[in-house]
């Protein structure tokens, strides 16, 4: 019996903590929508975590995804720098967040022009 009992406590750990680690980790495919203009366009951004390095992808025009770069996760933080090219131009926008579970909340800036321009953004992660 107590060998049972050890067995359903060892399991229900193995569980909880595995659960607690998947709340940690940004891997997978994340979405939100922005809007720019009046146009409204939605965003699917793809992260993978391997030990402590960040990689991924966000979608952009055309559907063309972009490797996001200088990419961090730490104390529940996601961090990278997307950077595009408009009309010649190089544009960075460096994304920030917080990880809550299936939320990533955060800011973006980008700068275009010597003009800075931050908005918020809140990702929902894809079941």
């Amino acid at each position: 019996m107590r060998l049972l009992i050890a067995a359903v406590v060892v399991s229900a750990l193995a569980g909880w903590t595995s659960a607690a680690n998947a709340a940690d980790d940004p891997t997978g495919t994340w979405k939100w929508t922005v809007t720019f203009n009046n146009n409204t366009r939605d965003v699917t951004l793809k992260l993978k975590l391997d030990g402590d390095k960040l990689t991924g992808a966000i979608s952009g025009r055309n559907n063309q995804d972009t490797a996001i770069e200088d990419a961090s996760f730490k104390d529940g933080t996601v961090a990278f720098t997307v950077n595009r090219e408009r009309d010649g131009q190089k544009i960075p926008t460096k994304y920030s967040g917080k990880l809550s579970g299936d939320t990533i909340k955060g800011t973006s800036e980008t700068e275009r022009n010597g003009q800075k321009q931050s908005r918020d953004w809140e990702a929902k992660r894809s079941k």
